[in-house]
């Protein structure tokens, strides 16, 4: 995990934590810089310049105070990397969805739930005996059967995230 503003090229990532000030954790959760989104970085920070990212269909100017208190993940890291079942996660894991397999109605219900390549997952809890799953996920919490949650491929990232 990196701080934003330590980017050194313009490239996508994704959003793993806010730290900082609650006032300022707040206000940037009311603009949407939420864990799990994505971010585009269209100029680094050059000195006392700050930076400008797009960010939800706009750009937006992002000083470097506020810079160091996102931490975020290249995406392009996910692309080649080692993906295990979502099922096989430990509680309290996050996990980035790198693939869905299955094919059909399957397929079609995990993706109009949310589960899209790049996205961000928690394992909330299992329950007691195993089955449901819940996540949250892009802000909301999901159960989903573990027979379902072996089609989704993941990969796991910091637990520090």
């Amino acid at each position: 995990m990196t701080r934003l503003v330590d980017v050194e090229r313009p490239s996508s990532f994704i959003i793993m934590a806010v730290t900082g000030r609650p006032a300022l954790v707040r206000h940037l959760a009311e603009m949407g810089l939420l864990a799990g989104k994505r971010l585009t970085v269209i100029q680094t920070a050059q000195q006392t310049a700050g930076m400008l990212v797009y960010f939800q269909g706009q750009r937006l100017a992002i000083s470097d105070e506020i810079a160091t208190q996102i931490n975020v993940q290249p995406l392009t890291q996910f692309e080649d990397a080692v993906l295990e079942p979502l099922a096989a996660l430990p509680t309290g894991a996050r996990a980035i969805v790198g693939r869905i397999e299955g094919a059909g109605q399957l397929r079609q219900r995990l993706l109009d739930m949310g589960l899209t390549r790049g996205t961000l997952v928690h394992l909330v809890k299992v329950a007691p005996l195993g089955d449901p799953l819940e996540l949250a996920v892009r802000g909301y919490k999901l159960s989903l059967r573990k027979a379902d949650a072996a089609a989704v491929q993941v990969e796991r990232v910091a637990a520090d995230a």
